[in-house]
């Protein structure tokens, strides 16, 4: 026989975890070496960007100037797409938004470079920057994640979302939990009349799970409609029990399909008691709730907060696209919104 032989099955064991081994380790420095060169990029960006703002502040260049240099730039460097005038002014205002606002910059630096570009193009305040800024490096949210994200206005709902979250969690979970939960979803994805039930509402909201999904956030996991739990020798059904990745925990969802009602939270609290008790397992944090309502009166919804023993999250619903006009005169003074950053 020649120099290569049969190896036993012990010995093939063996290769496919050294193989598996050397996949991840591969894998791991092109993620590593993928970031370095955005990094670098970033950087590169930046500080052009910090030279045209100088030269625009000491020499007036306009759009005549910086299209020459953009020609010039894509003649000395042919195949670097992001030479051209357009992202030349990008890099600008990059430079331009962040200049004075330091704290921001260590997100900018370790964001892609498209991701910074829809910040900086969709964001109408130096706040609203952050706020995108922060929840994408914290959740590592993609291109296409942000813009559903901008899409869906949930910087609003973030600031307006009414829970009891701040004193039933932990604060190691209240930045991710204010997050996860929104003050408003927006359902047109389901074919439904303007009258239905909450069986209705239910129903097709696990008939459109991936759109659900989405709509919640995207760290959702579907578990089960009409969960069951038996208490005392009764049963009682939970609408839509959830699993959030990030907060590792059990979230149940109530649908009413009228206004919010104080009573509203007893039910559900009841609710989380027994899944704490008998569902939750080692590994897991506390389960949360959520009540979803047609309407609500913030008002309502913040007395009966205030004694919630339990994380509850009270939010509202539509069938067809729509956002408060009001909802900006709605937000929080900017030094309410500042402190509320920085723990996000």
């Amino acid at each position: 026989m020649g120099p290569w032989k049969t190896v036993s099955e012990t010995e093939n064991q063996d290769y496919g975890r050294f193989l598996r081994v050397i996949k991840k380790s591969i894998r791991s420095h092109q993620l590593e070496a993928m970031r370095a060169v955005n990094r670098e990029l970033v950087a590169l960006y930046w500080e052009i960007g910090k030279m045209l703002q100088r030269k625009q502040e000491q020499l007036g260049w306009g759009k005549s100037v910086v299209e020459t240099l953009a020609r010039d730039l894509q003649a000395e460097f042919p195949g670097r797409n992001g030479l051209s005038a357009r992202n030349l002014w990008d890099m600008k205002n990059l430079y331009a938004s962040y200049a004075s606002f330091p704290k921001l910059r260590r997100f900018v630096a370790v964001l892609g470079w498209g991701v910074n570009l829809l910040i900086i193009r969709r964001c109408q305040n130096a706040l609203e920057r952050e706020f995108y800024l922060r929840a994408t490096a914290r959740n590592g949210w993609t291109r296409d994640v942000l813009q559903h994200q901008l899409d869906n206005k949930t910087y609003e709902k973030y600031l307006l979302s009414q829970s009891s979250f701040e004193q039933a969690l932990p604060e190691n979970l209240r930045a991710q939990a204010l997050l996860a939960v929104k003050d408003h979803y927006s359902f047109e994805f389901l074919e439904l009349a303007e009258e239905h039930s909450e069986r209705e509402l239910e129903r097709a909201l696990v008939g459109s799970l991936r759109s659900f999904l989405t709509e919640l956030g995207g760290d959702f996991a579907f578990v089960g409609s009409q969960y069951r739990l038996e208490v005392g020798g009764q049963e009682y059904f939970i609408d839509l029990l959830l699993f959030h990745r990030r907060l590792r925990c059990l979230v149940a969802v109530e649908l009413k399909i009228g206004d919010f009602k104080p009573e509203h939270k007893g039910k559900i609290e009841f609710y989380l008691e027994a899944l704490d008790t008998q569902e939750r397992i080692d590994g897991e944090n506390s389960p949360i709730g959520i009540i979803v309502c047609c309407s609500k009166n913030k008002t309502v919804v913040e007395y009966a907060l205030r004694t919630a023993g339990r994380a509850i999250g009270v939010a509202s619903y539509s069938i067809v696209p729509q956002l408060p006009e009001d909802y900006r005169d709605q937000l929080p003074s900017p030094e309410a919104i500042a402190a509320r950053l920085e723990n996000l």
